[in-house]
């Protein structure tokens, strides 16, 4: 069965690891560290997050992994469960379940983390990106996302407003506030065409990609170039912030599971 892998930010509890009884001697950075170092041996990390246990709980540490693939994280939690890993004590690995009233808006991730997902399933030199146009003074850039090795293009659109923020002194205003406008138009435009696109991981280890356009896409060609808009191409794969805030609390443990951490 193939997985579904969109550029936004994940929230699927399935592809949540909540790590506890972590030992209270390394600094959380170090944990951090150390965490990241493990996990992402199991696919693509979105964050690694480390909190200090509640004081009912005693000293001591735990954490939040997520993963951007459900079967990265589901292997991630049968390896890693009651293994030490990077400390002398076993920790405890269990896949997060949101409580089924709270429902989180997904978010698009932002140009970088589109990028940084690209390369992971499509490889460095496996898709690139081209300005189509750029605009003055209203700052519309459009950019072109292009797989050639999946037949698949995606256009996106991004549009920035001159920004009102303290400027470096000695530097000019207005070159200031146009370049910086001018990058976060392009930023809007390249993770407006990640959205379109959708990456399909098959039990088989391929790659497939597909493409939906917006209707303001739909609107913009000719008939002619609407009948392979819609298209999924499959090739064999290369390789095996502020807008959302985690709190283990959010999730569904077993009862003594979450009195370990100090959750009530």
């Amino acid at each position: 069965m193939a997985e579904l892998i969109s550029f936004v930010v994940p929230t699927q509890s399935d592809k949540v690891l909540l790590v506890w009884e972590l030992s209270a001697g390394p600094p959380a950075e170090a944990l951090s560290h150390s965490l990241f170092t493990v996990f992402s041996q199991f696919g693509l990390l979105y964050s690694v997050r480390v909190f200090p246990n509640a004081a009912v709980a005693g000293p001591g540490f735990y954490a939040i992994v997520k993963f951007y693939s459900s079967r990265d994280a589901q292997r991630a939690q049968k390896t890693c469960d009651g293994k030490p890993l990077f400390q002398t004590s076993p920790v405890k690995v269990r896949l997060g379940t949101r409580h089924k009233a709270l429902q989180h808006q997904a978010f698009a991730l932002n140009s970088s983390r589109c990028q940084e997902l690209a390369n992971y399933y499509f490889g460095f030199n496996g898709w690139s990106k081209r300005i189509i146009k750029k605009r003055n003074p209203q700052f519309f850039c459009a950019v072109e996302v292009v797989l050639p090795s999946y037949g698949c293009r995606s256009p996106g659109v991004g549009i920035s407003e001159e920004p009102q923020h303290q400027l470096e002194e000695g530097q000019s205003p207005f070159l200031t506030k146009r370049k910086r406008a001018q990058k976060l138009a392009f930023q809007a435009a390249l993770s407006d065409a990640f959205q379109k696109l959708t990456i399909l991981v098959l039990e088989s280890g391929k790659i497939a990609v597909e493409y939906r356009p917006t209707e303001e896409d739909l609107d913009a060609r000719s008939e002619e170039e609407l009948q392979n808009l819609i298209q999924v191409s499959c090739f064999p794969s290369s390789q095996p912030s502020q807008r959302e805030e985690e709190c283990l609390s959010d999730f569904s443990l077993e009862e003594e599971d979450l009195k370990l951490c100090g959750v009530h």
